[in-house]
């Protein structure tokens, strides 16, 4: 092998740049490129070398395999971040033809970005209000009208709630009242009580707390405990008849089919025997 090394101009001061030369074998007069840095670490490509100077150099103009910078690829990129700078500073045109969409409001509980920096801003906050999401007043009322439908295209049959509840506000009724405290239950973590202030049936946009449900104050008593305990359990011991009853019908019918095979099975061989 004959090796030369001389010194890579393009690369900072110090750095050597070495090529090696075969006289032997299949690959003769084919010629390897290395280089060297000022305290000899040997680099073999340009990805070694380029994540060994880092932000020191850029090397997106350099050949590796002749030492130079490509004066093409150099003018190519400072025309490319001249254009990038241009345009940053221009601003880019808001392109975007897609109608706007309007995002209805959600059960869950999402994050709200507060912008306090404005020089002329002065905030003041409550640290127990500021925890929570503001909410919309009676934005339950937006799920009066709609209705389930079975797979039968049937109306189902809704809740019937206790006596005991009562709803507040104007143009509550039944439905609404359904919808607020099924929310309640599946947002919030703490216990439901209902509207406590009695100031909320004169005037329920003012004194309307929109973390309970609207309906009025209600206590949860040992006899509605029972009831609901033997409501669920008359229902389970249905669900468990009625999976007992398919069942023994699918047995009865693999034996009525059995029997059905073995039947055609003597009857064929009969007809072998005639």
């Amino acid at each position: 092998m004959e090796k030369k090394r001389w010194d890579c101009t393009a690369l900072p001061k110090g750095w050597k740049m070495e090529e090696v030369t075969r006289k032997s074998g299949l690959s003769a007069g084919k010629s390897d490129v290395y280089y060297f840095s000022p305290s000899g670490k040997k680099f073999r490509s340009k990805p070694q070398l380029a994540r060994y100077l880092g932000n020191q150099m850029d090397l997106s103009s350099f050949d590796f395999r002749t030492g130079k910078m490509l004066m093409s690829k150099l003018n190519k990129n400072r025309q490319r971040l001249r254009y990038d700078n241009n345009n940053q500073n221009k601003g880019k045109p808001d392109l975007n033809t897609s109608l706007p969409v309007r995002q209805t409001a959600s059960i869950f509980k999402q994050p709200v970005t507060k912008v306090t920096n404005h020089p002329n801003n002065k905030v003041k906050t409550d640290p127990q209000k500021a925890v929570d999401q503001p909410r919309q007043l009676f934005w339950e009322k937006k799920l009066s009208g709609l209705n389930a439908y079975d797979i039968a295209e049937e109306l189902v049959k809704t809740m019937e709630l206790p006596k005991g509840l009562q709803g507040v506000g104007p143009g509550c009724t039944d439905k609404t009242l359904l919808s607020a405290i099924a929310s309640a239950l599946h947002t919030s973590a703490a216990p439901i009580t209902g509207q406590l202030s009695a100031a909320v049936e004169k005037n329920p946009g003012v004194w309307l707390n929109t973390t309970q449900p609207l309906c009025k104050a209600f206590i949860v008593t040992d006899e509605d405990i029972r009831k609901q305990e033997e409501l669920v359990y008359s229902v389970r011991k249905r669900l468990e008849e009625a999976l007992m009853a398919d069942m023994l019908a699918h047995v009865e019918e693999a034996a009525s089919d059995g029997e059905v095979l073995k039947e055609d099975g003597n009857g064929s061989e009969d007809m072998e025997s005639v």
